[in-house]
């Protein structure tokens, strides 16, 4: 499993710079792309991990983050009922969405490199 959360944070890590300089290169519809590819990466490896349980034990950062992407989602979906609330939720994420996606590869970055690292202790 370890290769799984090297690979997602690289991977995450990578579309993010990516996408960042195309969208600094280009400057056209690119930046709208990088959310859909970013985000449809970072819910794949939400899912993975959901079902791996990896990382989601109560209270762990990994499962509130988890809780407010539902939390948002669920505000997007209804949003296509109460239309001005689609339009509310679009506007938010437009902002919110590139803080979510460097918050989550953080967390990534912290589960590789700091908690499934050995303790000094065993090295002995």
């Amino acid at each position: 499993m370890k290769t799984f959360k090297l690979a997602d944070f690289w991977v995450s890590a990578g579309l993010i710079i990516v996408f960042t300089v195309l969208s600094i290169f280009k400057q056209d519809y690119t930046f709208i792309v990088s959310y859909f590819v970013v985000g449809t990466w970072q819910v794949i490896s939400m899912l993975v991990h959901t079902f791996k349980r990896l990382f989601c034990e109560k209270g762990a950062p990994r499962l509130q983050y988890h809780k407010i992407v539902i939390v948002v989602l669920s505000c997007t979906l209804t949003g296509f009922l109460i239309y001005p609330l689609l339009l509310v939720m679009l506007y938010v994420l437009l902002f919110t969405a590139p803080f979510m996606a460097i918050y989550y590869t953080w967390l990534c970055y912290r589960e590789v490199y700091v908690k499934m690292q050995r303790p000094l202790s065993v090295l002995k």
